[in-house]
């Protein structure tokens, strides 16, 4: 968050009221990321690692098929481990991130993020394994793109980690800022996938996910978050355009938008009544 944070304190740097609009929606799109991934880290929790926890691991099923089969106990320990730690990384990664806690407590912010990219690197590493040893309901192309996005987690993980070991406090920020893109991936999957029957009525999709939006969304669920990280860390650059920014401003406030609309829904019909039900 260094370069937003930094244009925050400077929105008129550059001299254009293009810097101060990019700030505030690039601000409005990850307060919105934030909540709404922590919302959904929670009803992993709830949902998943409950029914672990409740011996009831059939209940998996519901969200994925194939997702639990019992003769597959390898497979079944390593999406449980990518479940779980993925639960955390998504609830902890709205605190790494905020500047304030990150200026203010220092220690603390140094142990969650001990925490943080541990629970990433086991979240790519449990994946890998349930592909590796089963396969997704999916096929080959999910098992390529899910199988990317696994080896990109943990290996962004480590170069978060690398990087704040070494007191490279800039090339730690962008490194964590793309572990939290990646880590909101499988948030954004869902939401998705929601959208999509909602406007189009699943076109494109089988109960095999092996239709040509199933094969899209293979990839497409972490791609554009990436692409987005890279347009903060390089649009509050002094040489970028007026026009580049107002684009960039364009695309962010389009993003918050969708993000809220389907935050308000998978809230109220979804996570809240799973989160609900396991405090009650």
């Amino acid at each position: 968050m260094a370069t937003t944070e930094a244009l925050a304190r400077h929105p008129t740097a550059t001299g254009d009221r293009s810097s101060l609009i990019l700030c505030w929606s690039s601000r409005a799109l990850t307060a919105t990321v934030w909540i709404s991934a922590a919302l959904f880290g929670l009803y992993i929790l709830a949902f998943y690692a409950a029914a672990l926890i409740d011996g009831n691991i059939e209940k998996w099923n519901e969200g994925l098929p194939r997702l639990y089969e019992s003769h597959t106990p390898l497979a079944t320990a390593g999406i449980g481990l990518h479940f779980a730690a993925g639960g955390i990384i998504l609830a902890l990664g709205c605190i790494q991130v905020v500047s304030a806690i990150r200026n203010r407590y220092p220690a603390l912010h140094r142990w969650i993020g001990r925490v943080y990219v541990s629970a990433a690197f086991l979240t790519g590493l449990g994946g890998l394994t349930f592909i590796f040893t089963k396969g997704t309901i999916g096929g080959p192309v999910m098992d390529v793109g899910f199988g990317i996005y696994g080896a990109l987690v943990s290996f962004t993980a480590v170069q978060a980690y690398r990087h704040a070991r070494a007191r490279r406090f800039e090339q730690h920020r962008a490194w964590a800022l793309r572990l939290f893109a990646l880590a909101i991936g499988s948030w954004l999957y869902r939401m998705d996938y929601g959208f999509w029957f909602l406007l189009a009525g699943g076109a494109g999709h089988t109960e095999e996910f092996r239709g040509p939006f199933d094969a899209v969304m293979a990839f497409f669920f972490y791609v554009p978050n990436l692409i987005v990280v890279e347009a903060l860390l390089r649009a509050p650059r002094s040489n970028a355009s007026p026009m580049f920014r107002y684009t960039a401003s364009a695309a962010f406030t389009v993003a918050t938008g969708f993000l809220l609309l389907g935050t308000y829904y998978f809230t109220k019909v979804y996570w809240g009544p799973a989160i609900l039900a396991r405090l009650a």
